[in-house]
């Protein structure tokens, strides 16, 4: 399936449009390809793609419909392990945990479960009981989620709150090196990826919300609440 064309809309038009992370701060013109273009922030740094060329509910789905993720697959079970490991080093006996973004396929809750902590489950496609979102848990984990969010600001915001304090907001997701590299990074033709972090923005979000940053993988981050 293929989304409408924006041909209408003229790829080299100039954007204005303020920053969906630090929600309001100015941005600037950073690159295009021949679909889109992305905007950097200045403050915070995010890279985004302006919300005129973000595809349709329905086109962005039938993307997500197409992953084939299997908690039976090694494979897949192997690369969330970068995330799981070193989250079990952290965690309690018997911790309560959200895997928010979990896909057609949860498998980062199954490998979880299996070290005896229980998952609630969130996904506006596949696991939409938004109840779970009401409470509060000792981790909440988003692997390969944030640069999918048209409002990565407010989401992040709102999953913070839902976090005990002492607990690990866990996150993966590729980042931006600089410029020249972004140009050709396969990771940017993905048209559902819309947010693009960098360690900067990151270093922003995190004394935005008074957490400590840590990069325990090349793209995975952990966001602790300190305890009162």
């Amino acid at each position: 399936m293929n989304p409408p064309s924006t041909s209408d809309d003229p790829i080299h038009a100039l954007i204005d449009e303020s920053c969906p992370l630090c929600v309001g701060s100015a941005t600037r013109d950073y690159t295009h390809d021949k679909k889109r273009r992305y905007q950097i922030c200045d403050t915070c740094t995010l890279v985004f793609v302006p919300q005129k060329y973000h595809l349709s509910a329905s086109y962005e789905k039938a993307e997500y419909d197409l992953h084939e993720n299997d908690p039976g697959d090694a494979g897949y079970r192997r690369f969330l392990s970068r995330v799981t490991v070193p989250l079990l080093a952290r965690l309690k006996t018997g911790a309560r945990g959200l895997d928010f973004g979990c896909g057609p396929g949860p498998t980062l809750s199954v490998m979880l479960e299996e070290a005896g902590h229980s998952l609630a489950l969130y996904d506006k496609y596949y696991a939409t009981d938004a109840s779970v979102l009401a409470k509060s848990y000792d981790f909440i984990s988003a692997t390969e989620v944030v640069e999918h969010l048209a409002a990565p600001g407010d989401t992040l915001r709102q999953l913070w709150t839902m976090l005990a304090a002492g607990g690990t907001l866990a996150l993966m997701t590729k980042l931006v090196i600089d410029k020249d590299r972004f140009q050709t990074w396969h990771y940017k033709n993905d048209q559902t990826h819309i947010a693009f972090f960098s360690t900067a923005s990151f270093a922003w979000l995190a004394d935005e919300l008074g957490a400590r940053l840590d990069f325990v993988d090349s793209d995975v981050i952990f966001l602790s609440k300190p305890q009162p």
